[in-house]
């Protein structure tokens, strides 16, 4: 009508795409992927390679990114393509047994990395307010069995990725301290290591912390349940008109996700390195001593905003942990599966998810202090992730399981370059130690 305003169609397209509630629904599977990766375990191994070899491990941080990205990807396709997640697509392909030796593998280093980040978040809020360490990491160990069995997912996780942001506090480290960017910059983009025992087991836990065998299982089956929520949805092999549309998002988000994670990581390791190895700490024994790397920024808040640190990402990546387990366990073995679902409904799956947490409170209870069980199960995790990769580059290549939605060459190329790159600092880790 005239004098009245028209919404044309690119308009409305382009209004909704600027909308905060537009940006925030599509913050999907890839971006909280990237934000469970910077787990306590990260953030300890993070802060151990800065503080020991200063700027010589920032390349590890760069060079993993768009094989993060890829491997990420490929696992995000294999669910969204076939609507079913890693595991249930690795039995089409291996034998049960092969399988059943996988989800088991999964299943021990998951148990080990959640302990690990369990003691971690007890000793954090132990720097804060004092008290029993272990009392706080049973408690919090009660709290994220009980969130997770009885709190849907998507809400538990809207609230707690906020927590997560408190990370960016490293990245203020270059306004407060003198940095040589011309050695951070070397740092980044030449590789530099002794071949040692110590030194490969420390980028074996850099490589292991960043590029983990549970976030293959998670995102995969996140898809799965992305796809399952919405009615319209379809496994791209049932409706292949979708695949433009959902691939491309699978490729921005994972690589947003995984650029995020990164980015934190290496502003860890460079406050680490030029905090705490400039003033000769060059290895981290404690909690306390990687709070010290804040300093700078927080002052007397340091503790404080670690602890927050610590705490948030502690509280986001255990259900990501011990969910993963479930969801290769309950592929396995054909159980309901899924974080949505009540308890009554998939009682295996949350049976597995309470098992990995109650077992991870062993941890614990060892003599090992939580700075060196995080960075150990950095380690495990590199070993693991290896066979699993394997699996996984096997699955995403076969036409038989993705039809014509098999990886791109471009996956497939850095998705075996990072399986010989683990599968060789693994293997040179356990030969000079």
């Amino acid at each position: 009508m005239p004098g009245q305003a028209r919404n044309f169609p690119l308009q409305e397209a382009f209004s909704s795409t600027l909308s905060l509630k537009s940006l925030i629904d599509r913050l999907g599977p890839g971006i909280i992927t990237g934000a469970a990766d910077d787990d306590p375990s990260g953030i300890a191994t993070y802060s151990q390679a800065g503080a020991q070899t200063g700027f010589g491990l920032l390349w590890t941080v760069v060079l993993t990114w768009p094989m993060m990205v890829a491997v990420q990807s490929i696992s995000a396709r294999i669910g969204r393509v076939t609507g079913r997640g890693l595991a249930a697509n690795m039995l089409d392909v291996f034998p049960r047994p092969a399988v059943g030796v996988l989800v088991a593998l999964l299943f021990v280093a998951n148990t080990i990395n959640i302990g690990a980040d369990l003691s971690a978040m007890g000793a954090a809020v132990r720097l804060v307010v004092g008290g029993s360490q272990h009392l706080y990491t049973v408690l919090f160990a009660i709290g994220c069995l009980l969130g997770t069995v009885f709190i849907p997912y998507h809400r538990y996780v809207d609230v707690l990725k906020w927590l997560t942001f408190s990370l960016f506090a490293y990245v203020g480290i270059v306004f407060t301290v003198k940095i040589d960017w011309h050695e951070v910059v070397v740092g980044a983009l030449l590789p530099r290591f002794e071949l040692s025992g110590e030194s490969l087991t420390l980028v074996v836990a850099v490589f292991g912390t960043t590029i983990s065998p549970y976030l293959f299982f998670w995102q995969s089956s996140q898809e799965v349940e992305e796809e399952e929520a919405h009615p319209q949805d379809a496994p791209l092999l049932e409706k292949p008109r979708q695949a433009p549309e959902q691939l491309h998002r699978i490729a921005w988000e994972t690589g947003v996700g995984m650029g995020i994670s990164n980015l934190v990581a290496f502003f860890i390791m460079l406050a680490t390195a030029v905090t705490l190895h400039a003033n000769g700490h060059t290895d981290i024994q404690s909690t306390e001593q990687a709070a010290q790397a804040l300093k700078p920024i927080a002052g007397d808040f340091a503790f404080i905003l670690f602890s927050i640190g610590i705490v948030g990402t502690g509280l986001l990546a255990v259900p990501v942990l011990a969910g993963s387990a479930a969801y290769a366990a309950g592929e396995l073995f054909a159980w309901p599966t899924g974080l949505e679902n009540p308890p009554r409904e998939a009682r295996g799956f949350y049976g597995v998810i309470a098992a990995a947490i109650v077992l991870g409170i062993a941890v614990d209870l060892s003599p090992l202090d939580p700075i060196k069980a995080l960075i150990w199960s950095a380690v495990v995790n590199g070993v693991a992730v290896v066979p699993v990769l394997v699996a996984m580059m096997i699955v995403a290549s076969r036409s038989t399981q993705m039809g014509r939605f098999v990886a791109t060459r471009t996956q497939r190329v850095f998705g075996w370059i990072t399986t010989a790159m683990m599968a060789v600092a693994a293997v040179a880790m356990f030969v000079l130690m």
